[in-house]
């Protein structure tokens, strides 16, 4: 009679391997999250960057940061009355709709909020921004 090896994996050595796959996942995925979360608050600050430039240039043109046109809550790419566009805005985590003017009848201060899945920036007449 003939001997064969059998080669292979015991079911404890399976089960070792099923365990540290699921402590390295446990570890990884909120640091994922965390990253993820980091990234949107990151451009969200950036693409106000280039809000704040365009009211900037506004207010350098009329001497006011807001205008009749902007209502509480308008798009800051309403009638592009900042000449700041949609594609400007657009990345890939947010676009247009997340960027809403809020401002007084005066015109001397604002305020623009960028606003997704519970990432809120604010950025103000000063360039200062905030979390929200």
């Amino acid at each position: 009679m003939r001997r064969t090896s059998q080669t292979g994996f015991t079911l404890v050595e399976l089960m070792i391997v099923v365990m540290i796959v699921g402590i390295l996942a446990t570890v990884a995925v909120p640091m994922y999250s965390g990253a993820t979360e980091k990234a949107r608050a990151t451009e969200c600050v950036a693409a106000l960057g280039t809000v704040r430039s365009a009211l900037r240039n506004y207010y350098a043109e009329h001497v006011t940061f807001v205008n009749a046109n902007f209502t509480d809550g308008d798009r800051v790419t309403n009638g592009g009355i900042l000449e700041v566009s949609d594609t400007d805005l657009d990345a890939g985590y947010f676009s247009t709709e997340c960027y809403t003017f809020d401002g007084d009848a005066g015109g001397t201060t604002y305020s623009i909020k960028c606003d997704v899945s519970g990432v809120v920036r604010y950025i103000d007449q000063n360039g200062d921004v905030t979390n929200g």
